[in-house]
């Protein structure tokens, strides 16, 4: 019997808490999340956009034929999010020691070891891999 508990699982899990949990203070209008937006010159549309992506992205994520899917949506988002923190952010926002970095940093490597395991799920191009 296969376990249900398995690296991809458990990387499925990991990304989809970090998206999620990010989402309050994106909706709620976190004092952080306004400066980061402002910053980027996103704010308020880039905030909840970016919050509806990562919520559509989580969801697709623990579903199993659509995984793939939110394994995509999620690097999108997150590449997003490291370039800005490359060039106009900084990798420290407000004193947060990185922490928002290193997060997305961790979305980033788990979503691509993600999609390259759902690769075959793709419609239309999957076979071929």
């Amino acid at each position: 019997m296969k376990s249900i508990f398995t690296i991809s699982f458990f990387l499925k899990v990991i990304v989809a808490a970090i998206l999620l949990q990010t989402l309050y203070f994106k909706f709620t209008g976190a004092p952080e999340s306004i400066y980061i937006f402002e910053t980027v010159g996103m704010e308020p549309w880039g905030r909840i956009g970016s919050g509806i992506v990562e919520l559509i992205a989580s969801v697709l994520l623990l579903i199993r034929r659509t995984a793939w899917l939110g394994a995509l949506l999620a690097l999108g988002t997150i590449c997003g999010a490291i370039f800005f923190h490359l060039t106009i952010l900084g990798i420290e926002v407000q004193g947060d020691g990185g922490f928002l970095f290193i997060l997305a940093c961790v979305v980033f490597v788990a979503s691509a070891i993600i999609l390259i395991k759902e690769r075959k799920n793709i419609p239309v191009i999957g076979k071929t891999f």
